[in-house]
């Protein structure tokens, strides 16, 4: 199974699907403005693994850093398609994500996760990862872009 990274605009809309399914508020054509204008200014990386042309899982992550953290890998997505869940596709991309924040360095690894995600918290702790913060949040109304 290779991991494998979106750079097209092809790609990261094959990656859509995938991602509709944690992100159901986007549409295709909003999907792919934002990640290639996150890629541009915030570093942001587009990963997946596809079966034949399938997309099955994707996750995204950037490298920021932080006074409280350090030089942090912090996931901003991560999916699989529910269609493909507990067959170790999310599992083996989890693995690759802490495996790639090793080999850039990074001090620590985050992501945040939806309070009704079991499945995924299982999936996270199985893997070592600590629920370290309550996080706080607030809509501020629409901006016009």
């Amino acid at each position: 199974m290779d991991i494998k990274i979106a750079i097209t605009e092809s790609e990261i809309a094959a990656c859509f699907p995938a991602m509709r399914e944690l992100r159901p508020h986007l549409t295709e054509t909003d999907f792919v403005s934002r990640v290639q204008r996150q890629m541009k200014n915030h570093g942001y990386v587009l990963v997946y693994v596809a079966l034949q042309d399938e997309v099955v899982a994707v996750a995204g992550y950037r490298i920021a850093e932080f006074l409280a953290w350090g030089r942090t890998f912090y996931v901003d997505d991560l999916v699989c398609r529910e269609a493909f869940r507990k067959q170790g596709y999310g599992g083996k991309l989890l693995d690759w994500l802490l495996e790639k924040a090793r080999e850039l360095s990074c001090d620590q690894f985050h992501l945040d996760s939806g309070v009704t995600r079991h499945d995924a918290h299982r999936l996270y702790l199985g893997r070592k990862l600590q629920i370290s913060s309550h996080h706080f949040s607030r809509e501020l109304g629409k901006r016009v872009t």
